[in-house]
């Protein structure tokens, strides 16, 4: 576990404190009007990913489960405006792009007058998302998880009180409360976003036209998924981003230089090394002032139709009842937690985007699991090393584990093996040869370390690594296990067989 990531905390809001904190906050409920009050063992506030997966966990463990949930749909951000919408259009758009370029002609599958239905494009991704909240609040019923609608607010240290838009409110009694609220998009300071033209990541899933040009501010994670989908769809995309590299925070270096490589060459530009300063429309046409972040003096102007900011995310931890109950929040707005995920009031928990670690919709399922558990008396354990990340580009990226980066700062002595896609005979078949596979192991003990993949299948690749690595697996362990011929996960076997002995079979 990452000692960074977990500040065990401990009761340092006196009793009293507690006191005048309910009693301020009690005051203000008997101002409102409640018109149902509902008895239960655990209220989690939130019902995306960490918060439906932790409300049917601890239904299923047998405690009395409420969800509340403030907007129409459930899922949160990911299934929402997330995670699914963002994968629909991106394996959409490359099927497009594989008829509209060519590549379907250069394997003889001949396709004329190749044309996109935008309309119909984005109702296969409204469906989708359809179809997989409305199994969310199927699975809600069919495990006796009680959803309540409004804005959840901890009101006491066993309350928890829903407000709803047309000014009533409803009372949850409750043992034990989960805060699993997620995440929201970081503004852009000086940049309105009216998500027509200036838009965030849920604009740019909507956008009615294929825009001429897109600029992009940020060639993180989100930045790089979404210039694709419309760079395939025919815009002309640039992605300016502040630091050197693109894929963000986590992602191995010689990774990210072959990533920008293949990426370049599929037709999106990069401006790295460099800021924003300010964005203005005229007449249909914005205008991004840039400038290198070594050099001020070093500015320029792109012009495009659509702006699409992408600078990160940040907590959604406002208007929850904290600072009345005397939960404080670091300086990012993340809410701090102990290893048992509680706070300084100990029934009260928090899980997910609104604590520390990773943004990642996996990482708060995994987290909303142990912690009931864990309310239930169970062990409570997470490696945060073997948590996965994946760009979800062609190709994609996915890596689990130390960088080599990260290995040299630490004076970690290491070996390294790779194996290329190109090498790789279910690669060749599919004429999709882009990327390799880089394993980070242990010089003195081959314990696997590290795992990063590029290539069309990383997403699904990376998880047989997080596996190994979880069960602290060597890299000759994954080298003598059998694996399927022909298949893209051999290029994995093939690594570690060149990290252990040195050498790969087939390169």
């Amino acid at each position: 576990m990452q000692s960074a990531i977990w500040n065990v905390v401990s009761s340092s809001v006196k009793p009293s404190n507690l006191i005048r904190c309910n009693k301020g906050a009690l005051a203000v409920f008997h101002h409102r009007h409640y018109s149902t009050t509902h008895d239960a063992d655990l209220v989690v506030i939130g019902s995306g990913p960490g918060g439906y997966v932790a409300a049917i966990k601890a239904a299923q463990l047998g405690l009395k489960t409420v969800c509340i949930e403030k907007e129409p749909t459930l899922g949160g951000t990911c299934l929402n405006v997330g995670c699914i919408p963002s994968k629909a259009l991106l394996n959409n758009s490359h099927f497009y792009h594989m008829a509209h370029s060519g590549d379907l002609a250069s394997r003889g599958i001949s396709v004329e007058n190749v044309k996109l239905d935008l309309e119909k494009f984005m109702g296969q991704k409204v469906n989708a998302v359809k179809a997989l909240t409305g199994g969310i609040a199927q699975l809600f019923k069919k495990n006796k998880v009680t959803l309540i609608s409004g804005h959840g607010k901890i009101t006491g240290n066993n309350q928890v009180t829903a407000l709803k838009p047309d000014g009533s409110s409803e009372v949850v009694n409750t043992k034990n409360i989960l805060i699993a609220t997620g995440s929201e998009v970081t503004p852009f300071p000086g940049i309105e976003i009216d998500e027509e033209q200036i838009v965030s990541s849920t604009g740019a899933l909507s956008l009615k036209e294929v825009p001429k040009r897109l600029v992009v501010i940020g060639a993180g994670v989100i930045g790089l998924e979404l210039g694709s989908v419309w760079s395939r769809l025919g815009a002309d995309v640039t992605a300016v981003e502040f630091l050197n590299s693109i894929g963000g925070v986590g992602i191995d270096g010689e990774v990210a230089k072959s990533f920008q490589k293949i990426l370049t060459k599929q037709g999106l530009k990069f401006k790295l090394g460099t800021k924003v300063t300010g964005a203005q429309k005229s007449g249909g046409i914005i205008k991004v002032s840039i400038e290198d972040v070594k050099n001020p003096d070093k500015k320029e102007e792109l012009e495009c139709e659509v702006l699409l900011v992408c600078v990160g995310r940040r907590p959604y931890t406002e208007n929850l009842g904290l600072e009345e109950m005397g939960i404080e929040r670091d300086q990012r707005g993340r809410i701090p937690v102990n290893s048992h995920f509680q706070t300084v009031i100990p029934n009260i928990h928090a899980i997910g985007d609104c604590i520390h670690g990773p943004m990642l919709a996996h990482k708060a399922e995994d987290e909303g699991i142990v912690c009931v558990e864990g309310i239930k008396g169970g062990p409570v354990h997470i490696d945060y090393n073997c948590v996965p990340s994946v760009i979800y580009t062609h190709p994609e990226v996915g890596w689990v584990g130390r960088t080599e980066e990260d290995l040299k700062s630490e004076g970690i002595d290491y070996k390294i093996g790779k194996f290329p896609f190109m090498a790789n005979s279910r690669a060749k078949t599919n004429n999709d040869t882009d990327g390799f596979v880089k394993v980070l192991s242990d010089k003195a003990t081959d314990r696997i370390l590290g795992t990063h993949i590029i290539g069309s299948t990383a997403g699904e690749l990376i998880n047989e690594a997080v596996l190994a690595q979880e069960y602290g697996a060597s890299a000759e362990d994954i080298a003598r296990v059998c694996h399927a011929h022909p298949t893209c996960a051999e290029a994995l076997r093939e690594a570690n067989l060149a990290a252990y002995f040195g050498k790969p079979i087939n390169f």
